[in-house]
C-alpha cells in the first residue's frame, strides 16, 4: 500500500476514509483496515510526541488537543495546544519546558478557591511532573512536582491520571529505565492553601521485563485499571487505585506488534464496553483490543481488529468517545513524526 505524506497544514481529508477492508470469519484473522486522517495539525518546533484531548463540556466546539513538543537537546520543550480545526493556538501554548514525554488530563481537581481541570505531563531533563489548569493553561505546581526522589534510577516519560468515586485524582507515572518491579509511581495530587499542586506517594508498583522501556500508560476510571506498554512484551494491566492489590490481572498483546508497543488509549461504550488502541509504531499501525475481555475472563483482551494509519512511528495517541463538532461517534489524534499530530474520525477507523 502506496504511503500518503502530506506537507500543507490543515489539508483537509474529510470523508477519506476506509481505503480497503480485508474482513475475518470468526476464529481466523481481526479486520485489517487503511483509514485516512481528517485533518493534520500544525507543526510543532521541534519533535511531536504526545497528545491528551480536552472536552469542554460547555461548549464542545471549544475543546482542546495539547501535545508535546520534546523540544531541542532536552530545552525548549512545549506543551501545544490546538483546536478542533488543527490549528495552534499561540496563547495557550505553554513553553520553556525541559524535554517534556507524554501528557494527560483530569477533570475537576479540588482547589481551594474552587474546582479546576487539569493537564499534566512529565518533564524528563527536571524529573518532575508539570500540572497546568484548563483552559487557561496556566502553571499550578510551583515550578514542579518532583518524581522518584531517593531512587538512582528517575527520568520520567509516561503519565496518566486516574480519578476515583470520590473526584480524587492520581498521577501514574512512568521511567525511562528502572528495577524489574515496583517500575511505576503513583502520586496523590493535592492542592496548597495558595492553590499549588503537590503530589503525595501513595503506591509503588509494575513489573518491567527488562528489555526496553515502559512510556504508555492509559487509565480506565470508570473500570478502575491501568494498563502501560512494557515495550519489548506485551501489554500490563493493574489495578488503578493506590488501596488495590499490586497484582498483575493480565499481559497480553504479546505477539501482535512488529516491534515497539507505544501509545495506548481507550474508548469507551456504555456497560464497561468499547475498545483498547495500540501503537504498533514501526508497522505505522494500531491495533485495536476489546476493553470489557470476555464473559469467562474480564481480563482477556482479545484483538478485533488493526488499522493501518498514515502516521510515521506513531508513540503516542489519545481516543475519545465524546460526540464532537464533526466526529459524531468520537475522534482519535496520533502522533506522527516528525512534527504533527493527526486527527482520525471513529466512524472512519470501526466502518466496515
Amino acid at each position: 500500500m502506496k504511503k500518503v505524506f502530506v506537507a500543507v497544514c490543515h489539508l483537509t481529508l474529510f470523508s477519506i476514509s476506509v481505503l480497503f477492508t480485508v474482513s475475518c470469519i470468526s476464529g481466523k484473522k481481526p479486520i485489517v483496515s487503511q483509514v485516512a486522517p481528517v485533518l493534520i495539525t500544525d507543526t510543532v518546533q521541534y519533535n511531536s510526541d504526545d497528545p491528551a484531548i480536552w472536552i469542554n463540556k460547555k461548549d464542545k466546539s471549544g475543546s482542546l488537543i495539547i501535545g508535546t513538543d520534546k523540544g531541542k537537546d532536552g530545552h525548549d520543550g512545549a506543551l501545544v495546544v490546538f483546536g478542533l480545526d488543527g490549528k495552534e493556538i499561540k496563547d495557550k501554548t505553554f513553553r520553556g519546558l525541559k524535554r517534556p514525554n507524554n501528557v494527560d488530563v483530569a477533570y475537576q481537581l479540588k482547589l481551594k478557591s474552587g474546582n479546576t481541570d487539569i493537564a499534566v505531563c512529565t518533564e524528563r531533563n527536571t524529573n518532575s511532573i508539570r500540572v497546568f489548569s484548563l483552559p487557561d493553561m496556566k502553571a499550578i505546581d510551583n515550578g514542579g512536582i518532583p518524581v522518584f526522589e531517593g531512587d538512582s534510577i528517575r527520568l520520567p516519560m509516561g503519565i496518566s491520571l486516574y480519578t476515583d468515586k470520590s473526584g480524587e485524582i492520581y498521577a501514574i507515572v512512568s521511567r525511562k529505565n528502572g528495577p524489574r518491579e515496583n517500575y511505576l509511581h503513583e502520586y496523590h495530587l493535592v492542592s496548597d492553601e495558595n492553590d499549588q499542586v503537590k503530589g503525595v506517594l501513595v503506591r509503588k508498583f509494575g513489573s518491567f521485563s527488562g528489555k526496553k522501556e515502559i512510556e504508555a500508560i492509559a487509565v480506565d476510571n470508570e473500570s478502575g485499571y491501568v494498563y502501560y506498554s512494557d515495550e519489548g512484551v506485551g501489554i500490563r494491566k493493574y489495578y488503578a487505585a493506590p488501596d488495590q492489590p499490586n497484582t498483575e490481572l493480565a499481559l497480553f498483546a504479546s505477539n501482535a506488534f512488529k516491534s515497539d508497543i507505544e501509545g495506548i488509549s481507550i474508548y469507551k461504550k456504555g456497560k464497561g464496553k468499547g475498545y483498547i488502541l495500540v501503537s504498533d509504531q514501526q508497522a505505522n499501525q494500531f491495533h485495536i483490543f476489546s476493553r470489557e475481555g470476555t464473559k469467562l475472563n474480564p481480563h482477556d483482551h482479545r484483538l478485533i481488529k488493526t488499522i493501518k494509519t498514515n502516521t510515521i512511528e506513531s508513540d503516542g495517541s489519545e481516543v475519545t468517545s465524546v460526540r464532537l463538532p464533526h466526529y459524531r461517534k468520537g475522534l482519535f489524534v496520533a502522533m506522527s513524526n516528525p512534527k504533527v499530530f493527526q486527527f482520525y474520525n471513529w466512524k472512519d477507523i470501526m466502518k466496515k
